[in-house]
């Protein structure tokens, strides 16, 4: 009996990268690259065109990022396996881009056997980290974490960057989040800036959908 081939969806915005992938998987049995996309957009028309059975997914694409394209194709395709694949290694944008609906998480160091074998695993339902990355989320979840929701989801912000935060996901606007705070709207700004680095985000929006994700959000005083 031949063996079902796996189809594969390649998102990354450097071509030589992407080219690679594209190599990678054409040199493995039973796997299909059917796709390559450059941007977010453009990963989230591709991914509903061709309903592949894998989408290898960076995290850092012009436009929309490469975790609210993993939102948007699983929120469609629930039936779609996402291997995020990136230079990134921190813990907030993985457990980003678990919330997102990822089932695996590797950095671009792997090798090619690495790669396959990791979208083997997630198309059969398994959730895969790369070696650093099963450490660091080892060691996160086996640490105490004090603060709340915010703390525990974002352990790289600071107490005072957990507080905006936590306002934004309640819906404050920035002028109610200085009169919350009693500091200037100006550090708000400046505050909500570093949120959106460290987090990895574009805009207030997508903080949002990753704080609300997170259970974070509380009533604003009027």
């Amino acid at each position: 009996m031949t063996e079902e081939r796996l189809r594969v969806l390649v998102v990354d915005d450097h071509p030589v990268y992407r080219e690679g992938l594209v190599g990678v998987f054409a040199e493995a049995p039973a796997l299909e690259v059917v796709g390559a996309a450059a941007d977010g957009p453009e990963a989230v028309r591709e991914a509903e065109r061709l309903q592949p059975d894998v989408v290898l997914m960076d995290v850092n694409l012009p436009t929309l990022s490469g975790i609210e394209a993993t939102r948007a194709i699983v929120r469609v395709s629930p039936h779609m396996a996402v291997l995020v694949l990136t230079m990134i290694e921190d813990q907030d944008a993985v457990f980003a881009a678990m919330r997102a609906g990822a089932r695996g998480y590797l950095l671009k160091g792997a090798t090619p056997e690495e790669i396959v074998r990791a979208t083997r695993a997630v198309a059969a339902g398994d959730a895969v980290f790369g070696s650093g990355i099963a450490g660091r989320v080892l060691a996160y979840f086996s640490a105490e974490r004090p603060g709340g929701p915010a703390a525990e989801a974002f352990p790289t912000l600071t107490a005072r960057e957990r507080e905006v935060l936590d306002l934004i996901a309640s819906g404050a606007r920035n002028q109610e989040i200085a009169r919350e705070l009693y500091v200037s709207p100006k550090t708000v700004r400046n505050h909500i800036s570093n949120i959106f680095t460290k987090l990895h985000v574009a805009d207030r929006d997508e903080a949002i959908a990753l704080a609300r994700d997170a259970g974070v959000g509380r009533d604003v005083a009027p």
